[in-house]
Parts: structure tokens; C-alpha cells; sequence
């Protein structure tokens, strides 16, 4: 598929338009939309997005592509708006920090500029990674982190903090409804096969019977969500009334250690890999759990999908994808025409 603009003619329903579109999150959020009746614009710059996520939705009556980067203004027609612009892997975000915190800050107050003159409903994917080191556990919304702004992952860190800011100055200042979500490690299909995340790192190093390479001696906690419980819950979340603003938490409460998860998915796989130690990278929480208690209260929401569950499916789509990328090319024909 060419990396080009795309457009159908739309339909006559709502409009969405999804920042980071071409993404792990916003592919499936597209897919949820489109089955929703809603006209589709799927917005990305492609430097972390794959044409390849949106293949199948390409052809659809109500679902256009867009190739931009938010960091630069443009012009949107929309009734809802969800920015999830900005990879979320350490791997990538640091590659080019500058980058990071500008897509963070300036890509969020385009969408928000954008958001106010269409009086369009907006969401900001926030993150777990506001709440930095933290002392409290599991984490409520109403805990405030203990981020480093120095730190090699303050980019991401910090730039996320300063969208929901710039979000709830806008909120207040503006009237424009605004709904700020902080999602904890979300994992399933379309993840890149080199994302650098815990999960896809352990499926990809297990298939392939590579070492799994834990850091430190994998103590240090995660909550792991199924991308399609957390697409619901952004969902419902957008859908809910315009006082209910977040942030809010949305991940699964289920904790569970690093070592546990390289044993679960070795079990999985049936890999002969075994399990070998790194040092632990700068500023890498060790602890990391969601209090979803407003999400369930407010949007009677919580993960469905177990961990064994989702890992089984998620194991399956990376194994029918490096099925695909390791196959040898064909061999070269001795025949004569």
C-alpha cells in the first residue's frame, strides 16, 4: 500500500477523527468506530504507524486515511476527536526526545485548537507513566506521581503531563469537553514486532527460542490489559456524560511480576527459551497497578479478557507475522522462456 492520503466518500454519520491512527491503539479504535456507525479519519505521520494495521479497513465507504504529522496545524471536521498521537514504547520515544515531548505538547494543543473550532468532544490518551516511581499503591487518579523531568524518559513522561494540563486549561477556560484517560501496558495484535515492550519482546525473543531478557531479577510488577477492553473502555468513556472529564484510569488491575509473565509465555509458546538478566534501565518503575474504581463506578467497565486469554491471542497474530517476515524468498527459477 502506498503511504498517501486516502479517501472514500464518506457517510452521513458522526464523525471521528483519530490521531495515531495507523497505531497499535488506533487501528483497533477505527475498527470499534466504523462497526459503530461512525465516519472514520485516521490521522498519522507514520514514523511509529503502519499502513499495513489499516489494510483492511482501506475500501470501507466510511473510513478515510490521512498521512499528517500533528505537530504541524491543519483543518478537521469532527464530533469527536481522540489524539493518541505519540509512540509509547521507551525504545522509540527516546530515539528522538525533542520529537517525543513536541508531539506531547504542541500535537495536543493543535487537537485542542482544532477540538474547539469544530465544538468537537476530545480524548487524550494519557498514560500510567504520569504517575513516574510511585509511591502509592495501586494508583488512584488522585495521586499526583513521582516523575523525574530529567530522567531519559521525561519526554514521554512529562510531555503527557503537560497535555492533560493543557487539556483541563482548556476544559476550564473554553467549555470544551474534554476526556483524559491514563492507560496502564496494553498489549494484543498489531503491536510491532520490534516495539521494545515487555510483552512483545518476550512473545518475538520466545518464538524465535531466543533468551528472554528480563531486567533485574523481574520482581518489578506490571498490569497487562487486552487491547480490546481497553478500546471498549476508551468507548464508553467518550460516550459518557460531557461532566465526566477524568482523568481515569484504565487498565487491568491484575499485578503481576516481569519473571512471571517470561514464564507464562514461555509455558504458552512451548519455547525451549530460557530466562537471562539485565540491568534495570534508568527510571523503569518497579511497581505499576491501576485503582479502577471510577472506571467501573462511573462506566461499569473492566477487563473481560484474562491475561492466558490474551496472551494466547496475541502469541497467535505475532506467530502468523514472523511467519510471514521470516519466509525465505522464493527461489530463483532455472526455467527458460
Amino acid at each position: 500500500m502506498d503511504a498517501k492520503d486516502w479517501d472514500a466518500s464518506p457517510g452521513n454519520g458522526r464523525r471521528a477523527v483519530v490521531t495515531g491512527g495507523a497505531g497499535f491503539l488506533g487501528c483497533h479504535l477505527c475498527t470499534k468506530l466504523l462497526a459503530q456507525g461512525f465516519d472514520v479519519t485516521a490521522v498519522d505521520n507514520l514514523s511509529t504507524g503502519s499502513l499495513n494495521n489499516i489494510a483492511p479497513l482501506i475500501g470501507h465507504a466510511r473510513f478515510r486515511f490521512r498521512r499528517h504529522d500533528i505537530v504541524s496545524p491543519s483543518t478537521w471536521k469532527a464530533d469527536w476527536i481522540f489524539n493518541l498521537a505519540c509512540c509509547a514504547s521507551p525504545k522509540h520515544y527516546q530515539r528522538d526526545p525533542e520529537k517525543t515531548i513536541r508531539t506531547c505538547t504542541d500535537g495536543a494543543l493543535n487537537m485542542l485548537h482544532e477540538a474547539r473550532a469544530c465544538s468537537a468532544r476530545i480524548f487524550q490518551a494519557s498514560t500510567s507513566e504520569v504517575y513516574g516511581e510511585p509511591e502509592m499503591h495501586p494508583q488512584r487518579e488522585s495521586y499526583r506521581g513521582a516523575v523525574s523531568p530529567v530522567g531519559p524518559r521525561a519526554c514521554y513522561d512529562e510531555g503527557k503531563r503537560c497535555a492533560e494540563a493543557m487539556f483541563f486549561d482548556f476544559h476550564r477556560m473554553h467549555g470544551l469537553e474534554i476526556k483524559v484517560a491514563r492507560i496502564f501496558n496494553t498489549y494484543g495484535p498489531h503491536m510491532q514486532v520490534g516495539d521494545g515492550r515487555v510483552v512483545s519482546n518476550f512473545i518475538v525473543q520466545a518464538l524465535r527460542g531466543q533468551p528472554l531478557t528480563v531486567h533485574a531479577d523481574g520482581s518489578q510488577t506490571r498490569s497487562f490489559c487486552y487491547v480490546d477492553d481497553l478500546i471498549d473502555g476508551i468507548v464508553k468513556f467518550m460516550a459518557a456524560p460531557a461532566e465526566l472529564t477524568g482523568p481515569m484510569n484504565l487498565g487491568n488491575p491484575e499485578e503481576v511480576t516481569v519473571a512471571e509473565l517470561a514464564r507464562r509465555i514461555i509455558e504458552l509458546t512451548g519455547s525451549r527459551s530460557r530466562i537471562v538478566h539485565r540491568p534495570m534501565p534508568v527510571d523503569d518503575p518497579t511497581r505499576r497497578c491501576p485503582d479502577i474504581t471510577l472506571a467501573r463506578s462511573t462506566l461499569g467497565w473492566k477487563p473481560q479478557v484474562s491475561l492466558d486469554a490474551g496472551l494466547k491471542r496475541t502469541i497467535a497474530w505475532f506467530d502468523r507475522t514472523l511467519s510471514h517476515l521470516e519466509q525465505p524468498p522464493p527461489e530463483a527459477s532455472n526455467a527458460i522462456a
